[in-house]
């Protein structure tokens, strides 16, 4: 799911291509996209863009009229930019044309979760909105009473929109392991230096990998930028660079080989080099290491634990032994 980073980023990218641009017309390739009827989505068309702006893990595009397109990408869905207009289809589930080019919304797999939401208003959005902190605008005051409002582990409470703004399933394994502390470790249990790490950590890790994700998008707007030319030199004369060649995020994925536990279940934590271990619940899982956030534990893991009972190993000590 694209979290707080992805969402900056991608925002970044849609100001350059849309803002003052006009909204020409709406596609819509799934009927079950679409969550509003009111206001008809035909009444977005002929806006301009006016701002854009982050509520959550959504994407809002403010128009004309007070007009608030918001889009919900949910786990699979991505954006995609192009020069040129495509059609809506069953794979390409919302296709918005502007006077500068055209943005389009897929959804992998089979389930539908992304949605668009056409609001009017201020209070639109605010129907809208979870409600949870927004990190960067906030201190550490604020952090520790939201953190220790309800009593759960820091993994649950760090993902909970209702709580903290943006933080979704991988954030929160390279936020906890920054800050070298356990998954499972509960809110009202932390001490004050604890919580003070917390919250450095949380800042830490999305401004990293804020200007992370800027800087891999700037690089692939470079490439673009050069096989365009490239292109057009052997074409017999180099066009001006197109908007697209700029960057947009093309890569976003929960699963990247710069992050330091998150999906590198078996792999070596970069800081004290001990295998990195998860706990799978559903179709989630959280990734930690052993020694740097339980002090040697292994956590249960309700699809192996449950399983093996007494032969489960407690520590990574034990789990070495049985498999070296």
């Amino acid at each position: 799911m694209p979290e707080f980073p992805d969402i900056i980023v991608y925002i970044e990218a849609l100001e350059l291509r849309i803002l003052g641009r006009t909204l020409q017309r709406v596609q819509l390739g799934s009927p079950f996209l679409l969550r509003t009827a009111q206001p008809p989505i035909t009444s977005a068309e002929g806006r301009k863009v006016l701002k854009l702006r982050r509520l959550g893990k959504r994407i809002c595009i403010g128009l004309e009229e007070d007009l608030w397109l918001v889009l919900h990408l949910m786990i699979a869905g991505r954006l995609h930019w192009h020069e040129r207009s495509v059609k809506a289809s069953r794979t390409r589930l919302a296709v918005l044309d502007f006077s500068s080019g055209t943005l389009s919304l897929t959804e992998a797999g089979t389930q539908r979760r992304a949605s668009l939401h056409l609001v009017q208003g201020e209070s639109g959005l605010y129907r809208l909105n979870p409600g949870g902190l927004e990190l960067f605008e906030t201190d550490l005051e604020s952090f520790a009473k939201v953190l220790q409002s309800t009593n759960h582990t820091l993994k649950r409470a760090l993902t909970d929109a209702r709580l903290f703004s943006g933080i979704g399933n991988a954030y929160s394994d390279e936020i906890l392991w920054h800050a070298q502390l356990s998954p499972i470790a509960l809110t009202q249990k932390l001490t004050s230096e604890e919580i003070q790490r917390l919250f450095n950590s949380t800042l830490a890790t999305l401004n990293y990998w804020v200007e992370l994700l800027r800087a891999q998008v700037k690089k692939d707007g470079e490439n673009e930028s050069s096989a365009a030319r490239a292109d057009g030199s052997a074409k017999g004369g180099a066009p001006p660079t197109p908007p697209g060649a700029r960057g947009f995020p093309k890569k976003v994925t929960a699963f990247r080989p710069e992050m330091s536990v998150h999906g590198r279940y078996g792999q070596s934590c970069p800081r004290c080099k001990a295998k990195i271990q998860r706990i799978r619940y559903a179709s989630n899982e959280t990734n930690y290491c052993p020694v740097c956030q339980t002090a040697g534990k292994l956590l249960a893991d309700r699809a192996l634990s449950r399983l093996l009972r007494v032969d489960w190993p407690r520590t990574a000590e034990e789990l070495e032994g049985l498999t070296s």
